[in-house]
């Protein structure tokens, strides 16, 4: 199950990893590298609307995605940014945090916002192609 904020962030090419209720999603504008968004599989706009379960299913998407992020990245702090003004369905975008730059196939990102709050606005677009290499870089590093 999509709605259209998932499809929005470019589901299925940005997908790194799929829950029963969360799918994992590369962002396509990196703010620092290996920027995400945690999108609920519903359709509800508000956070509290989501079932039980998917409110518990989110310790283990966390669990995961911060293993696998620390692992390709070794962040300094993770933020995670609730916004939802712009597109309705409940998400988060998960920006790693770092001193300086990093870089992975050719992408190169420096935390421009280091060390208060995330530059969303300076972000690097991906192409096509570095979605690709970089989802697949994370899906490699994603736990079993």
């Amino acid at each position: 199950m999509t709605n259209a904020t998932i499809e929005k962030f470019g589901f299925p090419a940005t997908l790194i990893h799929e829950y029963r209720h969360w799918v994992i999603l590369l962002r396509p504008a990196q703010p620092t590298l290996g920027s995400l968004v945690v999108a609920a599989k519903s359709d509800a706009t508000a956070f509290g609307d989501l079932p039980a379960r998917a409110h518990a299913e989110l310790s283990a998407v966390t669990r995961d995605l911060e293993h696998a992020l620390r692992g390709a990245l070794a962040f300094d702090k993770i933020n995670y940014l609730m916004l939802m003004m712009v597109d309705p369905h409940v998400h988060f975008h998960v920006i790693p945090r770092y001193e300086g730059e990093r870089e992975w196939a050719g992408v190169s990102v420096t935390d421009a916002g280091w060390p208060g709050q995330p530059v969303l606005g300076q972000a690097v677009t991906l192409t096509a192609e570095q979605v690709e290499a970089l989802s697949g870089w994370l899906k490699e590093l994603w736990p079993v």
